[in-house]
């Protein structure tokens, strides 16, 4: 897979192949007041078009800096591209970062514009803003009573300036910076990782070649978007066509889960150890006879050998158990769950065993922010998955 329309592989083309091949009514969806937010493709490509417009028009040049401090939302994605139309750079940082840290990545990268998701980051940054070398413009996602609201950028598009953003855009490279993402390092200040297109999007044609989803399927987001595992997979989601739908807070993953009844899902390993204790506690308190079942397919998912090897009769009773007891784990992700991919830390064996002899697909893959991030993974064909490995 590539992106073929100009054969010059800029993240911002991910949303123009979509539309040429598999366009959707839900591409990138989230909640807000309790209510489903659904934006089409084509709805997508507007909105991002007149945030580049938008910026142009404030004066945004290329090679300025952006940053973006919030949740998973529509907005970010929305910010993020329109921002890479226009060759802007983008600093992602974490909601919850110090503001001295803020002040001196404020400083260092040179940022110009600040996105926030609420007022209280608002407030952060602003404290923030009395410190730093040159004060940033600050947008909010949210209404904030007295605060420039991130549509005053769409409100600016204009026209007019669709050829100059034509140009901009035909003028971008894959060997053009994309994001500066700041790292905590070992010692001292943030070390801030400079990353291309050709950097993100050779993971992303990567992905394509292993991952087992497609565009006919529903995806969840929760790991933070400011890191490159997720931010990489939502422009894959996006190429591929799936629908993206963006969970800001991780208390409600478990709401997500059944609402969206998602077929994929990166995820880190103590996500997936809370899902396993729920399990547990559960199985505990079980009645009887119940609970004996319990046990028993537990007790042959620890034994499960994922290249095959495990013989006729195991995979008879393998099967029993997986109709008895684990078809319940799969309905507690949302019963439609076909992969998961675990990053960031190592998943202990025994949770990557019993998951995958239950029906829930999980490999592991590691990688760095230096490296877009994917450096190797298992994979989810037969006989691809090592536990305890990362392929």
């Amino acid at each position: 897979m590539s992106f073929p329309d100009n054969g010059k592989n800029r993240l911002f083309d991910s949303l123009p192949y979509q539309k040429k091949s598999y366009p959707r009514e839900d591409a990138l969806c989230d909640k807000a007041g309790g209510e489903w937010r659904k934006y089409s493709t084509n709805m997508c490509m507007e909105i991002v078009n007149n945030v580049s417009l938008g910026l142009l028009k404030m004066g945004c040049r290329k090679d300025e800096k952006i940053a973006i401090i919030s949740g998973n939302r529509t907005e970010w994605n929305f910010i993020d591209i329109g921002a890479l139309q226009i060759g802007v750079i983008i600093v992602p940082l974490y909601p919850n970062m110090s503001e001295d840290n803020y002040e001196f990545i404020f400083n260092d990268a040179g940022v110009k514009l600040v996105f926030v998701a609420d007022k209280e980051l608002l407030d952060k940054v602003k404290r923030v803003n009395t410190k730093v070398d040159k004060p940033v413009e600050v947008f909010t996602f949210d209404k904030v009573d007295g605060a420039k609201h991130w549509s005053e950028v769409t409100d600016m598009a204009d026209d007019s300036l669709q050829g100059k953003l034509d140009d901009i855009k035909n003028s971008i490279t894959d060997d053009n910076l994309v994001t500066i993402i700041y790292t905590s390092g070992t010692t001292g200040t943030p070390k801030g990782v400079m990353l291309t297109h050709k950097n993100i999007v050779s993971n992303v044609i990567s992905l394509n070649e292993f991952l087992p989803i497609c565009s006919n399927h529903r995806v969840i987001s929760f790991l933070p978007l400011c890191h490159i595992f997720e931010r990489t997979a939502s422009y894959y989601y996006m190429t591929n066509g799936s629908a993206v739908h963006y969970v800001e807070s991780t208390d409600k993953i478990g709401e997500y889960l059944q609402e969206v009844k998602p077929n994929f899902f990166t995820t880190v390993p103590r996500v997936l150890e809370k899902v396993y204790d729920k399990i547990m506690a559960k199985g505990r308190k079980l009645p009887g006879a119940k609970k004996a079942i319990f046990g028993w397919a537990l007790n042959l998912a620890n034994h499960f050998h994922p290249q095959g090897k495990n013989g006729f009769l195991y995979n008879i009773q393998l099967g029993v158990a997986r109709k008895l007891v684990f078809s319940k784990w799969k309905e507690a992700l949302g019963g439609e769950v076909i992969g998961i991919m675990s990053g960031a830390a190592s998943l202990q064996p025994r949770l990557g065993r019993i998951f995958n002899a239950a029906g829930i697909p999980i490999i592991e893959a590691y990688g760095l922010t230096e490296t877009s991030p994917g450096i190797t993974s298992n994979r989810y064909e037969k006989g691809g998955y090592y536990i305890g490995t990362v392929g």
